[in-house]
């Protein structure tokens, strides 16, 4: 059984809850990670979450998010959901908003999450698993964050969150440098 790192207000780990627990109508404060991954182009691999999911099912976000196990370094857990999820790997990460936070709600599931976010260079041809990835496209970051503009859009409210705050950082991936 998958595991999250729980946390109290201050992000001080205070225990560990199994992940199928955790996200409900009242989740508690836990452990997570973003990426961004662009592929030698500069394009951005977006994904469509699993209609499987119970948090956010069948919305567009980021490359991939997911939780660290207890003790995993948070660099190593993103490697492993990004060979788990899509099949590629990164030959570039680097974490670039380390205290990003959020809460976000839909249909009575919460997310209440500490979701330190990195941008990584992908590797290889995307392979998604079903039960965690419905598609994929590749879009320009201008798209991307047009898309964080729009509330219709149908952009996870963490990317829309993060989006310009990775804008403001003009970092060299997401640029396309």
């Amino acid at each position: 059984m998958e595991q999250v790192v729980l946390l109290d207000d201050d992000g001080n780990p205070v225990g560990v809850a199994d992940k199928a627990t955790v996200h409900g109508a009242t989740t508690p404060r836990h452990l997570a990670f973003s990426c961004y991954g662009v592929d030698d182009g500069g394009r951005l691999l977006v994904t469509r979450r699993a209609r499987t999911k119970t948090a956010f099912p069948l919305v567009w976000t980021n490359t991939c998010c997911g939780h660290p196990a207890p003790g995993e370094e948070m660099a190593d857990a993103v490697r492993r959901r990004l060979a788990d999820e899509l099949g590629v790997r990164a030959t570039e990460l680097r974490l670039v908003l380390p205290d990003f936070s959020y809460r976000a709600s839909q249909d009575g599931v919460e997310e209440n999450e500490l979701c330190p976010v990195f941008v990584a260079r992908l590797a290889g041809r995307p392979d998604p698993r079903p039960d965690e990835v419905e598609d994929v496209q590749w879009w320009s970051w201008g798209r991307f964050r047009a898309a964080a503009e729009d509330p219709a859009s149908g952009l996870s409210p963490w990317a829309r969150l993060q989006a310009p705050l990775l804008d403001a950082l003009d970092d060299p991936l997401l640029a396309g440098r």
